[in-house]
Protein backbone atom coordinates (compact mmCIF):
# COMPACT_ATOMS: atom_id res chain seq x y z
CA UNK A 1 0.00 0.00 0.00
CA UNK A 2 1.78 3.08 -1.19
CA UNK A 3 -0.15 6.32 -1.32
CA UNK A 4 1.99 9.23 -2.51
CA UNK A 5 -0.19 11.83 -4.25
CA UNK A 6 -1.47 15.33 -3.58
CA UNK A 7 -4.56 15.34 -1.41
CA UNK A 8 -7.95 16.06 -2.92
CA UNK A 9 -11.26 15.98 -1.16
CA UNK A 10 -13.35 14.72 -4.07
CA UNK A 11 -13.37 11.12 -5.14
CA UNK A 12 -11.85 10.89 -8.61
CA UNK A 13 -14.56 9.34 -10.80
CA UNK A 14 -11.92 7.73 -13.01
CA UNK A 15 -10.53 5.90 -9.98
CA UNK A 16 -13.97 4.59 -9.00
CA UNK A 17 -14.70 3.49 -12.57
CA UNK A 18 -11.33 1.73 -12.78
CA UNK A 19 -11.89 -0.02 -9.46
CA UNK A 20 -15.40 -1.15 -10.36
CA UNK A 21 -14.14 -2.35 -13.75
CA UNK A 22 -11.93 -4.82 -11.87
CA UNK A 23 -14.93 -6.53 -10.23
CA UNK A 24 -15.49 -9.09 -13.05
CA UNK A 25 -11.86 -10.23 -12.71
CA UNK A 26 -12.39 -10.68 -8.96
CA UNK A 27 -15.43 -12.88 -9.58
CA UNK A 28 -13.44 -15.07 -11.98
CA UNK A 29 -10.49 -15.35 -9.56
CA UNK A 30 -12.58 -16.01 -6.45
CA UNK A 31 -14.68 -18.63 -8.26
CA UNK A 32 -11.55 -20.47 -9.42
CA UNK A 33 -10.19 -20.84 -5.87
CA UNK A 34 -11.35 -23.92 -3.99
CA UNK A 35 -13.38 -22.52 -1.11
CA UNK A 36 -15.39 -24.11 1.68
CA UNK A 37 -19.08 -23.30 1.90
CA UNK A 38 -19.81 -19.57 1.86
CA UNK A 39 -19.55 -18.19 5.38
CA UNK A 40 -18.97 -14.48 4.77
CA UNK A 41 -21.57 -11.76 4.86
CA UNK A 42 -22.15 -8.44 3.16
CA UNK A 43 -22.20 -7.07 6.71
CA UNK A 44 -18.60 -8.07 7.55
CA UNK A 45 -17.32 -4.52 6.94
CA UNK A 46 -20.25 -2.66 8.54
CA UNK A 47 -17.96 -1.81 11.50
CA UNK A 48 -15.77 0.26 9.14
CA UNK A 49 -18.49 2.57 7.80
CA UNK A 50 -18.05 6.17 8.97
CA UNK A 51 -15.28 8.71 9.46
CA UNK A 52 -12.01 7.94 11.21
CA UNK A 53 -8.76 9.54 12.34
CA UNK A 54 -5.88 7.22 11.45
CA UNK A 55 -2.51 6.76 13.15
CA UNK A 56 -0.06 5.09 10.76
CA UNK A 57 3.05 3.17 11.78
CA UNK A 58 5.03 2.11 8.69
CA UNK A 59 8.32 0.23 8.55
CA UNK A 60 10.85 2.37 6.64
CA UNK A 61 12.68 -0.59 5.05
CA UNK A 62 10.83 -3.80 4.34
CA UNK A 63 12.27 -7.32 4.47
CA UNK A 64 15.64 -5.91 5.53
CA UNK A 65 15.76 -6.83 9.23
CA UNK A 66 14.94 -3.20 9.96
CA UNK A 67 13.12 -1.89 13.05
CA UNK A 68 12.95 1.81 12.10
CA UNK A 69 9.34 2.99 11.90
CA UNK A 70 7.79 6.11 10.37
CA UNK A 71 4.69 7.42 12.16
CA UNK A 72 2.17 9.86 10.71
CA UNK A 73 -1.49 10.85 10.88
CA UNK A 74 -4.36 10.69 8.43
CA UNK A 75 -8.09 10.40 7.95
CA UNK A 76 -10.43 8.05 6.14
CA UNK A 77 -14.11 8.00 5.30
CA UNK A 78 -15.75 4.68 4.54
CA UNK A 79 -19.12 3.88 3.04
CA UNK A 80 -21.06 0.82 1.99
CA UNK A 81 -22.36 0.62 -1.59
CA UNK A 82 -24.59 -1.71 -3.60
CA UNK A 83 -26.44 -2.91 -0.50
CA UNK A 84 -23.22 -3.93 1.25
CA UNK A 85 -21.61 -5.84 -1.63
CA UNK A 86 -19.01 -3.05 -1.95
CA UNK A 87 -17.15 -1.26 0.82
CA UNK A 88 -15.16 1.82 -0.21
CA UNK A 89 -12.93 4.16 1.77
CA UNK A 90 -11.08 7.31 0.72
CA UNK A 91 -7.94 8.05 2.74
CA UNK A 92 -5.63 11.02 3.20
CA UNK A 93 -2.34 11.05 5.08
CA UNK A 94 0.20 13.69 6.10
CA UNK A 95 3.66 12.18 5.76
CA UNK A 96 6.99 13.92 6.22
CA UNK A 97 7.54 13.76 2.44
CA UNK A 98 4.16 15.38 1.71
CA UNK A 99 0.48 14.53 1.62
CA UNK A 100 -0.83 11.33 0.07
CA UNK A 101 -4.20 9.86 -0.84
CA UNK A 102 -5.71 6.54 -1.80
CA UNK A 103 -8.83 4.49 -2.21
CA UNK A 104 -9.56 1.14 -0.55
CA UNK A 105 -12.10 -1.02 -2.34
CA UNK A 106 -13.56 -4.26 -1.08
CA UNK A 107 -16.18 -6.41 -2.84
CA UNK A 108 -18.07 -9.47 -1.60
CA UNK A 109 -18.82 -12.56 -3.72
CA UNK A 110 -21.87 -14.16 -2.09
CA UNK A 111 -21.40 -17.37 -4.11
CA UNK A 112 -18.04 -18.12 -2.49
CA UNK A 113 -18.28 -16.08 0.73
CA UNK A 114 -15.01 -14.39 -0.26
CA UNK A 115 -14.11 -10.71 -0.05
CA UNK A 116 -11.60 -9.08 -2.40
CA UNK A 117 -9.53 -6.14 -1.16
CA UNK A 118 -7.85 -3.70 -3.58
CA UNK A 119 -5.92 -0.48 -3.03
CA UNK A 120 -5.68 2.34 -5.53
CA UNK A 121 -2.97 4.93 -4.90
CA UNK A 122 -3.63 8.55 -5.76
CA UNK A 123 -0.07 8.68 -7.10
CA UNK A 124 -0.69 5.83 -9.59
CA UNK A 125 -4.44 5.87 -10.33
CA UNK A 126 -4.24 3.68 -13.44
CA UNK A 127 -2.67 0.71 -11.63
CA UNK A 128 -4.86 -1.76 -9.79
CA UNK A 129 -3.06 -4.88 -8.54
CA UNK A 130 -4.61 -8.31 -8.06
CA UNK A 131 -6.80 -8.22 -4.95
CA UNK A 132 -6.12 -9.82 -1.62
CA UNK A 133 -8.76 -12.53 -1.18
CA UNK A 134 -10.14 -13.65 2.14
CA UNK A 135 -12.88 -13.71 4.72
CA UNK A 136 -13.61 -12.93 8.36
CA UNK A 137 -13.16 -15.45 11.15
CA UNK A 138 -13.72 -14.56 14.81
CA UNK A 139 -13.93 -10.84 13.94
CA UNK A 140 -10.67 -10.72 11.95
CA UNK A 141 -10.66 -10.39 8.17
CA UNK A 142 -7.53 -11.91 6.60
CA UNK A 143 -6.70 -11.28 2.93
CA UNK A 144 -3.85 -12.90 0.98
CA UNK A 145 -2.28 -12.16 -2.40
CA UNK A 146 0.88 -12.86 -4.36
CA UNK A 147 3.09 -9.95 -5.39
CA UNK A 148 6.73 -9.02 -5.97
CA UNK A 149 8.96 -6.82 -3.83
CA UNK A 150 12.30 -5.58 -5.12
CA UNK A 151 12.17 -8.19 -7.88
CA UNK A 152 11.41 -11.23 -5.72
CA UNK A 153 8.08 -13.01 -5.20
CA UNK A 154 6.33 -12.44 -1.90
CA UNK A 155 3.01 -13.15 -0.26
CA UNK A 156 1.08 -10.18 1.12
CA UNK A 157 -1.30 -10.46 4.06
CA UNK A 158 -3.75 -7.75 5.08
CA UNK A 159 -5.82 -7.98 8.26
CA UNK A 160 -8.82 -5.92 9.31
CA UNK A 161 -9.96 -6.06 12.93
CA UNK A 162 -12.79 -4.28 14.73
CA UNK A 163 -11.43 -3.66 18.23
CA UNK A 164 -14.53 -1.86 19.54
CA UNK A 165 -17.32 0.28 18.05
CA UNK A 166 -14.88 3.22 17.94
CA UNK A 167 -11.53 1.50 17.28
CA UNK A 168 -10.33 -0.61 14.36
CA UNK A 169 -7.01 -1.75 12.98
CA UNK A 170 -5.52 -2.75 9.64
CA UNK A 171 -2.11 -4.31 9.28
CA UNK A 172 -0.02 -5.44 6.35
CA UNK A 173 2.68 -8.13 6.38
CA UNK A 174 5.03 -9.56 3.74
CA UNK A 175 6.36 -13.12 3.54
CA UNK A 176 9.42 -13.87 1.38
CA UNK A 177 9.20 -17.63 2.06
CA UNK A 178 5.73 -18.65 0.91
CA UNK A 179 3.99 -17.82 4.18
CA UNK A 180 6.34 -19.63 6.58
CA UNK A 181 7.33 -16.33 8.24
CA UNK A 182 5.75 -12.87 8.11
CA UNK A 183 7.09 -9.35 8.66
CA UNK A 184 4.46 -6.78 9.63
CA UNK A 185 5.38 -3.54 7.87
CA UNK A 186 2.36 -1.26 8.22
CA UNK A 187 -0.15 -0.74 11.02
CA UNK A 188 -3.10 1.63 10.83
CA UNK A 189 -5.06 2.31 14.03
CA UNK A 190 -8.48 3.87 13.38
CA UNK A 191 -10.33 6.03 15.92
CA UNK A 192 -13.91 6.91 14.98
CA UNK A 193 -14.63 10.63 14.56
CA UNK A 194 -18.24 10.45 13.30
Amino acid sequence: MTAEAPMTHDLDRRAVVLAIAALPAFTAVSSAIAQPAATGSIHDFDFFVGSWAVHHRRLKKRLAGNDDWEEFEGTTTCRSLLGGVVNLNESFARRAGGPSSGLGLRAFDAKTGVWADWYLSGSDPLRLDAPGLGRFENGVGTFLSDDTFEGRPIKVRGRFTSLSPDLAQWEQAFSPDGGATWETNWLMRYSRTA
